[in-house]
This record gives structure tokens, C-alpha cells and sequence, in this order.
């Protein structure tokens, strides 16, 4: 089912939900990291070229909101979908605003998450091809 390798970071501070959806990603043949906090994620991606962060925006400490803004900042083509069970239109907004790829709400149809993993990638990879190919037309 997955379309092409990649490595996904799960984050969430819910470690039964972490460990049930990173084996059903592992069952279709994803690579998955898992982090338990935005700090976590934030260290976890300083050291690992990660493809698409799976990202809870109700957590302690460091929220999802926040830890997307520093993602982008950081790492800007990383594509990030956000997870809520505490859905709003304003966090759904501001989420979009700072960059993320999509917003689902939990429980997520598991089908609905691949499709946007697979579309969040698909445009990861067509980012780092139009700056191949403006580097090459500099050349």
C-alpha cells in the first residue's frame, strides 16, 4: 500500500495509540520512528532525515500547533498531518496556516490516513524535484 519508502514519525503523547498505529504502518511495509512530545520529535529530526511527521496537536508541554511551527522552521519540506481528538476550525486553520499538510480528526479511518500519507509524500517528493531542477538550471 505504500507508494514509495519514506520514513514517517509518529507524535503522540498517547503511547497505547503510538504503539497500535506504528504497527499497522509497519503491517504495509512503512519505516516508522515514534516520538512522545514535540521536544522529542524536535530531536528526533535534528538527527534523522524524516519524510512525514504524524503529528497529535493535544499534548503536554510543547502542543502540535507549536511543535509545527518549529518543525516548519527547521525543516520545511517535511510534510506534517496533524491528529486531533479535540478538533476545532481554529486549530484546523492555524495548523493549515503554519504549513501542515492536512488535519485529520480522531479515530481516523486508517484508509484516510494513507491516502494523505501518500499525497503528503507524493508532494515532498515533487518539492525536492523543482529544487533539483532550478539548482541544475543554475549549472
Amino acid at each position: 500500500m505504500a507508494e514509495t519508502p519514506s520514513q514517517i514519525l509518529l507524535v503522540d503523547d498517547e503511547a497505547d495509540f503510538v504503539e497500535m498505529l506504528s504497527l499497522r504502518l509497519k503491517e504495509i511495509g512503512e519505516s516508522v520512528l515514534s516520538a512522545f512530545s514535540g521536544g522529542e520529535c524536535l530531536k528526533i529530526l535534528a538527527k534523522t532525515d524524516i519524510d512525514v511527521v504524524i503529528l497529535d496537536v493535544k499534548m503536554p508541554g510543547m502542543n502540535g500547533v507549536e511543535t509545527l511551527a518549529e518543525i516548519k522552521k527547521a525543516h520545511p519540506l517535511v510534510e506534517v498531518i496533524m491528529l486531533t481528538g479535540h478538533g476545532t476550525i481554529e486549530t484546523a486553520l492555524e495548523g493549515m496556516k503554519l504549513g501542515a499538510y492536512d488535519l485529520l480528526i480522531k479515530p481516523a479511518d486508517f484508509h484516510e490516513l494513507i491516502e494523505k500519507l501518500n499525497n503528503a509524500r507524493r508532494r515532498k517528493q515533487e518539492q525536492l524535484e523543482r529544487i533539483r531542477n532550478a539548482q541544475a538550471a543554475l549549472q
